[in-house]
């Protein structure tokens, strides 16, 4: 077995990998990168349709699944994933391609053709394709997300993915047991950092939220609209906040979407009883009237680059009683990440300073430091390893980290290098 690296080495974006597995060729992803307004997106190194007997899609995020649909333009292959992946890859790339307004060789008859050509897999169930054999595996990190352990000529590979060993409120842990490996895979996007212990943010936030409802303002939360708003959700329901919570935007399309795979969550019963309690809004008419009482607002974009999130904004920065708390990653760039390090949002056509009250909690769906290298211990073999989807960094450190501490060779990959396995 062979795999080529698809996407550019020491970045997080537009993921891919190319495996040759006695013939038959099975993509691991191929993922989109998307830039700062007007900048054009980037993507993994090409692929011919016609070369590829199948893609593998480990979960539904568009650095990804956002190229996948340019395998089906005039063509076809068979696509792989778990059936919540294919909904919330639809919803997302349906999503991009409209923001995006003819940014893409692709569009959507081209998504529609990848959801007629999908082929719906559940955990640990054994799919042959050609010479290859795989499975997909829970990944902790986004529903229906998964990692996937291919076979071929008696070699085995471990691709993580994204994967968050804990799991989180939503999402039961990552599924470890793979036996001996002769390849992994790896993410490195903490590899370098630990994540805070999801118990203390909770409690951290919901301190927080309960500060500013007790001063009378409104606590604005944006967040990612898959996982991340109903994990925020989940957390104050179970905290038994007071006030009346607020769900907007796409979220309220991922709300349904989840409750259609309740199996792929670690508690059905306590995602339906924060979502049924919450206040869904459905018409702009609504949101400024929902707001009249102290209550806690769950809208996208985490980042606060557009959708709903830009009038929640523009309504409650600039009074003082109310809150806003970054629970999402902010990238370099973003609006968001530009409120962390200066305090001001642009708003009425300038920049201006924010006079509510600004924190950042820990939320990551990645793995960090310390579970990475828990995971890295529990695989058997010994196998060749390559960190990947991470700054350079984090990927060039954790690669000389894990040849240090348990011998295996490891390193960070160039896009187009490929690999004997």
């Amino acid at each position: 077995m062979k795999i080529q690296v698809l996407g550019a080495s020491g970045e997080v974006g537009r993921s891919g990998f190319l495996a040759d597995c006695d013939g038959t060729k099975l993509l691991l992803d191929y993922g989109v990168k998307l830039g700062r307004r007007g900048v054009p997106p980037e993507y993994p190194m090409h692929v011919k349709p016609r070369d590829v007997d199948g893609v593998i899609i480990s979960h539904a995020h568009l650095d990804h699944s956002g190229n996948v649909p340019s395998l089906f333009m005039g063509g076809a292959t068979d696509a792989f994933a778990t059936p919540p992946t294919f909904d919330l890859s639809k919803l997302l790339i349906e999503d991009m391609l409209r923001i995006g307004k003819n940014s893409y060789a692709f569009d959507l008859p081209e998504v529609n053709n990848m959801m007629r050509n999908g082929r719906e897999v559940g955990y640990r169930e054994k799919v042959r394709k050609g010479g290859a054999e795989f499975q997909l595996l829970e990944s902790g990190h986004v529903l229906g997300g998964s990692t996937v352990l291919l076979e071929s000529g008696g070699k085995r590979v471990f691709y993580t993915g994204d994967i968050k060993t804990n799991g989180s409120r939503m999402l039961r842990e990552a599924d470890l047991d793979v036996g001996d490996i002769d390849l992994l895979i790896t993410e490195s996007t903490y590899s370098q950092s630990e994540q805070k212990p999801r118990a203390e943010s909770e409690r951290e936030l919901v301190d927080f939220a309960n500060e500013v409802t007790d001063r009378k303002g409104t606590i604005f939360i944006p967040s990612f609209s898959v996982e991340r708003s109903q994990e925020i959700a989940c957390i104050l329901k179970n905290a038994n906040f007071k006030h009346r919570i607020i769900m907007d935007g796409m979220a309220l399309k991922v709300n349904k979407i989840m409750f259609k795979h309740p199996d792929y969550l670690r508690d059905p019963r306590v995602f339906a009883e924060a979502i049924n309690g919450a206040l869904e809004i459905r018409e702009h008419t609504e949101r400024k009237k929902a707001m009249e009482e102290p209550c806690a607002v769950i809208s996208p974009a985490g980042m606060l680059v557009g959708g709903n999130a830009v009038f929640y904004l523009q309504e409650l920065a600039f009074n003082s009683k109310n809150g806003i708390a970054l629970v999402s990653y902010q990238g370099e760039g973003t609006p968001g990440r530009r409120l962390l390090d200066t305090g001001k949002v642009q708003a009425r056509g300038k920049e201006l300073k924010v006079a509510a009250e600004v924190k950042q909690f820990s939320f990551s769906g990645h793995a960090g430091r310390s579970e990475l290298f828990d995971m890295v211990g529990k695989i058997g073999g010994n196998p060749r390893v390559l960190t990947v989807h991470g700054d350079a960094d984090s990927c060039t450190k954790f690669a000389s980290e894990i040849t240090e501490r348990f011998g295996f060779k490891a390193h960070a990959p160039s896009a187009g290098e490929t690999v004997d396995v």
